[in-house]
């Protein structure tokens, strides 16, 4: 039976975040040293179509890194308003639901998930052809979920928006969506569980803001400066290199052998 309010694809958005996974065995971080000046050029971004956010959260089938399939997928448009929250049961047993990563339980996809190949199908049926996507590492979450050029029209890489040239390193440093939302939002949420709609509505939230900072230059230079000199938090990988057996795929601790194709 499908909850209140909405369909038998679809769940509300509010998961209860799990707890118990974090180890405290790594050492601490050393402070993050930032320049007087970050000398970087400012990326346009003009939108040449309606704005969407697409998130896809996975549950593990196996016990090595790249033994996953898509567990939650999630549609928010320009106004962050959820279009879709579709959960899918895996056709192939779960090895762990990685809870306190992802927020899913078997209790909820048993209770609200569908076919890969139905909640696929409702998908297409919400994205227009000439979507703009944005996400984190949203040609990831492209590939999950099979498709191509032909379902939308373009796609918009927060990673690679909110990069910030290091010039103690003399390369481009990357943060994840929550430091991104830390630094650039003021919303610390790290070391929660994820959860496709909210992470989808970060998103939209992130890009929009990126819209206005492209033409304030003094602000986009202090969002750069918070982003590289807040203390970032370890990712779930990183503190936990196997959970439940699984392999979590941090390069320095992976000993299940599997390839990592990126």
């Amino acid at each position: 039976m499908a909850a209140p309010g909405v369909t038998n694809q679809q769940q509300p958005a509010t998961v209860p975040a799990m707890s118990g996974a974090r180890s405290t065995s790594a050492p601490p971080a050393p402070q993050p040293v930032v320049p007087d000046r970050i000398k970087q050029d400012i990326t346009r971004v003009d939108l040449s179509g309606p704005l969407f956010s697409i998130d896809v959260e996975c549950v593990a089938t196996g016990k090595e890194h790249n033994a996953r399939a898509v567990a939650q997928i999630a549609l928010v448009n320009a106004a962050e308003q959820p279009v879709l929250n579709l959960y899918v049961k895996p056709a192939a047993p779960v090895e762990s639901y990685l809870t306190p990563l992802t927020g899913l339980t078997k209790e909820i996809l048993d209770k609200y998930g569908t076919s890969f190949e139905e909640a696929l199908a409702i998908l297409k049926q919400h994205l227009p052809r000439n979507a703009v996507i944005c996400g984190q590492n949203i040609r990831s979450d492209i590939q999950w979920l099979q498709l191509t050029e032909e379902d939308y029209g373009s796609l918009i890489d927060l990673a690679g928006l909110f990069r910030v040239w290091n010039a103690r390193y003399n390369s481009f440093t990357y943060f994840s969506l929550e430091h991104q939302c830390k630094g650039v939002l003021g919303i610390d949420a790290e070391g929660e569980a994820h959860n496709a709609v909210t992470d989808a509505i970060k998103s939209v939230h992130l890009l929009r803001t990126y819209l206005y900072l492209q033409d304030h230059p003094a602000e986009m230079e202090a969002s750069r400066r918070r982003l590289l000199g807040s203390q970032v938090t370890p990712s779930f990988a990183r503190r936990n290199p196997t959970f439940e057996g699984v392999c979590m795929g941090n390069r320095k601790t992976c000993k299940c052998g599997a390839p990592f194709f990126s």
